[in-house]
């Protein structure tokens, strides 16, 4: 069979569709699970940046309200020793911890909790808190485990000036430090796993007008002119009501496909005009090459020119099709049709054929479809396969998965899987192809393509199993059409 044409502009099979929603939509997926990773990996940046300021906010917080009882404290034994009323026993409240040493650091008093024999405060530690900072230390010295938090205030007049620690357990500010952090720890994840379902979601609503666009772009790719000419109306992708960028990407996509449409409305024109003006000239050369050939069948030249006519009288005709396919210009009239019947009258004109055609009919549904574009579809395969099969070529009818499968079968030398796609493009033609004079012009398979594709159906080609006798391949050029009740 020879390497024929396009994927022309036509209406494509709603069952049939050849495009890949799987691989958009997990682009899309993908799009939305970046920006919801992103938008969370943020709010855990904040939130830890957060919780560690808390924390120390916190701590600090506690600490100068401790400092203060501490130094409130102090003041009140202070008062004391300036009146020189201090008891034996310091009478405090609590367990905190009051010492009044002298200044060669022997303590005078001391509170019932605290130690009266040795000072809270190393002689350096005592510096730095009568500097009025305060101190932490280890508790052991007094004979307490943990760490206690001092202050210092010296009391009493200069010559014997004494000096006042207070001091309390940090323990409970470490408890606090040590439950806000567990609540920080247990709320944090929380709060980011609710943030990334309801950015999920969120983001999900923003991007939908553009899962919308992507989906009419499929829907335009994969469908092509032919539908919005056929139809009187042109497809075009969904304008969303917000206005934002999304609305204004869809505009401006809106015009470009305008002026794309305006472009390939243009070429087909003219090549319709120009096929349309060359048929009478073409016409009219063929019937004189034809005369010339009859009144001197020894004439030489006419011999030669006659084959070259009929193959441009053909070229024109079909590039005439291709140019009004699936427009408003070409009439499109679907009936139910028995796909065997049809089959049988088409192989019927090929009994003459340089190799027999056969028909080999199972039970094929009814189809909805235009008779005379589906049988113009069926003849191209059968010319291109008597031309190239060796010895015969088959042609069957059979159901497939809930449609109907129409064959054309030859024994050729077949076309490379690499190249069956290809040579649907318009003028196509393998060298095998180029090689013989009786070759087509190229656009064959494009015009099945387009006819097929506008009766919801597709046309694909495959190994061809061959003869088991004589165990030669070729090619298996395969339609495959919806059932009448598919609704199309």
């Amino acid at each position: 069979m020879p390497a024929d044409a396009t994927n022309l502009p036509g209406r494509p099979p709603s069952s049939l569709a050849t495009s890949s929603p799987s691989r958009t939509t997990t682009r899309a997926r993908g799009l939305r699970a970046r920006i919801v990773a992103i938008t969370t990996g943020l709010l855990a940046a904040v939130l830890l940046v957060g919780a560690i300021a808390l924390s120390a906010l916190v701590v600090t917080m506690q600490r100068s309200a401790l400092d203060a009882e501490l130094r409130q404290t102090a003041q009140q034994i202070a008062t004391l020793v300036a009146e020189n009323r201090v008891p034996a026993t310091l009478p405090v409240s609590g367990a905190r911890l009051v010492q009044v040493v002298d200044p060669t650091g022997a303590v005078v008093s001391a509170s019932p909790a605290a130690d009266r024999l040795t000072p809270l405060l190393a002689p350096a530690e005592l510096a730095t808190a009568r500097g009025g900072k305060a101190v932490e230390v280890s508790a052991g010295r007094v004979a307490e485990s943990g760490r206690l938090r001092a202050v210092a205030l010296p009391a009493g007049p200069a010559s014997r000036q004494a000096t006042v620690i207070t001091a309390s357990d940090v323990g409970d500010l470490a408890d606090t430090q040590r439950g806000l952090w567990l609540g920080l720890a247990g709320g944090v994840p929380l709060v980011l796993l609710v943030a990334a379902v309801l950015a999920w979601r969120a983001v999900g609503a923003a991007l939908r007008p553009v899962d919308a666009l992507r989906a009419g772009a499929e829907r335009i790719g994969a469908g092509g002119e032919g539908e919005a000419e056929s139809s009187g109306e042109r497809t075009r992708l969904p304008v969303p009501v917000a206005q934002d960028e999304i609305r204004a990407l869809a505009v401006t996509l809106n015009g470009m496909l305008d002026r794309l449409d305006e472009a390939a409305a243009g070429r087909r024109r003219f090549i319709a005009d120009a096929a349309h003006e060359l048929r009478s000239p073409v016409a009219s050369l063929r019937m004189q090459v034809e005369v010339a050939a009859r009144l001197d069948p020894d004439d030489e030249l006419a011999a030669e020119l006659l084959p070259d006519v009929e193959r441009l009288s053909r070229l024109v005709d079909d590039l005439l099709l291709l140019a009004r396919a699936g427009s408003a210009q070409t009439p499109y009239r679907p009936e139910p049709l028995d796909p065997v019947e049809l089959a049988a009258g088409v192989v019927a004109r090929f009994v003459d054929a340089r190799v027999p055609v056969s028909l080999e009919s199972g039970s094929g549904a009814t189809v909805v479809a235009d008779a005379s574009a589906l049988e113009r579809a069926l003849v191209n395969l059968l010319e291109n396969a008597v031309r190239h099969a060796e010895t015969r070529v088959d042609v069957r009818v059979q159901p497939a998965d809930g449609h109907v499968a129409i064959e054309v079968c030859d024994d050729g030398v077949g076309i490379a899987e690499s190249d069956r796609e290809r040579v649907f493009e318009r003028f196509t033609r393998l060298d095998e192809a180029r090689a013989r004079d009786s070759g087509g012009s190229g656009l064959g398979l494009s015009i099945v393509r387009e006819l097929v594709r506008r009766e919801g159906g597709e046309v694909s080609l495959h190994d061809n199993v061959g003869d088991p006798h004589t165990g030669r391949t070729g090619l298996r050029a395969r339609i495959v059409l919806p059932p009448a009740d598919a609704g199309r």
